[in-house]
């Protein structure tokens, strides 16, 4: 058996399904993969290799799952979290907490969309082999 995973695709309640699909493309640049035309559905969206689902209230419903949710985002190196921070901060995402080093040894920032979901950027430079200091 194969014990290699495929990328996660984090599942992000929402209570307006277009309007967070709207969000998520002019703020931070993800694409509309699929789905969205419902506010009670699902939408697919990507950005790169990452993608997410977003999921309004009727699609939820059975699994009782609600916001808001944290979802980590693992980039190759500080300039890459630095960069991904100017372009949603030049987009008016709503950053929450701006770029540092942490002492858990990760370089992060955390936004958040409008039902208060957060996404923590971060870069791994505890890993060994940091080729990527400041």
């Amino acid at each position: 058996m194969d014990s290699s995973f495929p990328g996660a695709v984090p599942e992000i309640p929402v209570r307006d399904l277009a309007a967070a699909v709207a969000y998520y493309q002019s703020r931070l640049g993800f694409t509309l993969d699929w789905g969205g035309g419902t506010s009670d559905g699902i939408a697919g969206i990507s950005k790169g290799a990452c993608r997410l689902f977003l999921t309004g209230t009727g699609f939820r419903e059975a699994a009782g799952n609600h916001a808001p949710v944290v979802v980590w985002l693992n980039l190759d190196s500080r300039a890459a979290v630095d960069t991904l921070h100017r372009v949603w901060d030049a987009a008016q995402a709503r950053i929450v907490d701006p770029p540092a080093d942490k002492p858990w040894k990760l370089r992060e920032f955390t936004a958040a969309d409008p039902d208060g979901n957060l996404l923590r950027v971060f870069y791994d430079f505890g890993n060994g082999g940091d080729g990527d200091a400041p």
